[in-house]
């Protein structure tokens, strides 16, 4: 086991490390260690600038648009699916340990939150990792785009902001989208996998809730309201407009309020 003293120190150790199983070993690591009150929040030096966390040389990144759409009916074509969706979970995992390592000062409870959602995704890497690896494929043999990470460095500069957006706007996305995935592998022959993203829906939901509560604290603290300043954010960075379907059910869980709801539909394309 990797043995750290300070938490921020073990998570900049996490974010950097660009081998897959490294980063998942170090994560485990850490969040072992912090649940075990073996970390330090004391450690106060400066947070050091990093454009992007360690990542394999491959997957090949590419823009959104130029990545092929597979059906589900073949093997590759599922393979592909469900390598899409661990590049996700593989970007979470980085997700997580910046909000800790970026955003200083805040509660305790604050970093147990994200610590434990780092966890959470590197597990859930894991089962879709291998997943792929029963269908004769691994992590990087499709090429995928880099849209979570891009969004990390727009919310950089605010704690307030990354919680509205990255959990309560990106990751929200998955709550949507995940039981329609469910049934179209189910559809296929591929419970497994099906039972897989069961796993993953169940802890989304305490991970955006995470976001929401944070965010609702940090609006608090500056005497925002929240529900307002949710629109006004939306409006300023996701130029106003998301897709449906929404979860509805899983988003009330997650934390969004009625008002909140109401306007993602205002904003869908119908």
């Amino acid at each position: 086991m990797q043995k750290f003293e300070h938490l921020y120190h073990a998570a900049r150790a996490c974010l950097l490390a660009s081998d897959v199983d490294e980063k998942l070993q170090l994560t485990k690591d850490a969040a072992y260690q912090w649940r075990e009150g073996r970390l330090s929040l004391q450690q106060q030096d400066e947070v050091e600038p990093f454009d992007k966390p360690g990542r394999p040389t491959r997957p090949i990144l590419v823009s959104p648009r130029e990545l092929p759409l597979r059906k589900l009916t073949s093997e590759e074509g599922r393979a592909a699916f469900l390598h899409a969706l661990s590049h996700i979970e593989f970007n979470a995992i980085n997700l997580a340990w910046d909000a800790v390592h970026r955003f200083r000062g805040l509660p305790k409870v604050y970093y147990s939150d994200w610590v434990r959602v780092a966890d959470e995704e590197a597990i859930h890497f894991a089962l879709l990792r291998d997943r792929l690896r029963t269908l004769g494929y691994d992590y990087g043999d499709f090429p995928a785009h880099n849209g979570l990470w891009e969004m990390a460095q727009k919310t950089a500069f605010d704690p307030m902001v990354r919680m509205a957006l990255v959990p309560r706007v990106l990751e929200a996305r998955g709550l949507d989208v995940t039981p329609g995935m469910m049934l179209r592998l189910k559809s296929v022959g591929d419970t497994e996998s099906a039972e897989v993203l069961e796993i993953i829906l169940r802890d989304e939901v305490g991970h955006v809730e995470i976001g929401s509560r944070w965010f609702r604290h940090l609006c608090e603290q500056r005497g925002l309201e929240p529900d307002s300043t949710f629109k006004d954010l939306l409006q300023k960075y996701m130029s106003g407009k998301l897709k449906q379907p929404f979860n509805d059910g899983a988003r009330k869980a997650a934390g969004f309020s009625e008002d909140e709801i109401a306007f993602i539909y205002q904003l869908s394309d119908g």
